[in-house]
């Protein structure tokens, strides 16, 4: 079954024109509540809630209030692994998981914690091993574990021994030791835009690589949508998201992102280059969107009958989650969810 996500732009990274900070879209309670809140009612299956060190809002104190405000919609929760000990990590989600009903997923950040900066290897070592203790502890079972980074011997915090769950975690990553963690550690293996034939490439890499451990692995994409219409609204849409960026503040805008230097980014940054003279990689994808963020950089471009084409196209390629979203992000998702959501139910 096909999944839909939308997603909830916790770090300030809502605009009208890409790079123009707007007061009115700054990421505050009421206007990232607003979008959690469009996207359930909307008809959407998740929602990610993004985390970032320097910007916007915390996002596990995010996800515990808007828990109790949302009822059907899966909630997303980034958690930058390494910046909380693992049982304080396991009770945290154990009890956040509580609150939502059991609607709480995870998406395992690998970022070097704020101030310090370790080697690929090391950061996903350590990201492996504490996937595999807080499953442990998340399941209500006792910890024994010496690893290089994590050491924990403990029996499970009691909300967790009374409410046992196994978490579905969704991970990302190209690197070497990216992909290795996430064949030996995650559900879900999330890709930012490519061609479709390298994401098949990277899938059926994907799929050797979790066989070793005698695992399987769903796919998921994450991008922006700009539908309109018409093809040519939507290219004038996308052309007006970029019509105040300045270069040199696009440039800052990718530097200060933690995972500026990511093998993930470099490919995102080398699909810009070879895009034509208008951003266009194919020609529903727009290279434009990373010249003013880090991070998943391109969008699919389109009417709602391209659009639609496109996610079944990668669907059909093994992709059954998309994490979609667009800017402004409300009304983006107003869009989508008429015009893109109804066409893709009735084609899967």
């Amino acid at each position: 079954m096909t999944e839909v996500a939308w997603f909830a732009a916790l770090c300030d990274d809502d605009y009208e024109f890409l790079g123009v900070p707007d007061p009115a879209l700054q990421s505050s309670w009421n206007h990232c509540r607003n979008i959690v809140l469009r996207a359930e009612a909307n008809g959407f299956d998740n929602v990610l809630l993004p985390s970032g060190y320097a910007l916007g809002l915390d996002a596990t104190a995010f996800a515990a209030a808007i828990a109790a405000e949302t009822s059907r919609i899966k909630l997303l929760l980034a958690v930058r692994l390494g910046e909380l000990v693992v049982p304080q990590l396991a009770r945290q989600i154990a009890t956040l998981q509580q609150i939502a009903g059991g609607r709480l997923v995870i998406n395992a950040i690998s970022s070097d914690v704020p101030g310090e900066t370790m080697s690929s290897e090391a950061r996903y070592q350590r990201t492996t091993e504490t996937i595999g203790v807080l499953r442990t502890l998340l399941r209500g079972e006792r910890a024994d574990f010496d690893g290089e980074y994590v050491t924990a011997h403990m029996d499970a915090p009691r909300i967790a021994v009374d409410h046992p769950h196994d978490p579905i975690i969704y991970f990302g990553g190209l690197s070497e030791a990216a992909r290795e963690c996430a064949a030996e550690s995650c559900d879900v293996y999330l890709m930012w835009p490519d061609t479709t034939d390298q994401m098949r490439k990277v899938m059926r890499e994907m799929d050797a690589r979790a066989a070793k451990f005698g695992r399987t692995l769903r796919y998921g994409w994450r991008s922006h949508v700009v539908v309109r219409d018409t093809e040519a609204d939507a290219r004038a849409a996308a052309t007006r998201l970029l019509s105040r960026l300045n270069a040199d503040t696009g440039e800052a805008i990718r530097a200060r992102s933690l995972d500026s230097q990511s093998a993930g980014v470099a490919r995102q940054s080398e699909l810009r280059d070879a895009a034509d003279d208008d951003g266009y990689l194919e020609r529903h994808l727009w290279t434009g969107v990373g010249r003013a963020r880090s991070g998943a950089g391109i969008a699919i471009v389109g009417d709602p009958d391209q659009v639609t084409s496109k996610l079944c196209e990668l669907r059909d390629a093994g992709v059954k989650t998309f994490i979609l979203s667009g800017y402004p992000h409300l009304a983006e998702c107003d869009l989508v969810a008429k015009h893109v959501l109804p066409k893709l139910r009735r084609a899967t």
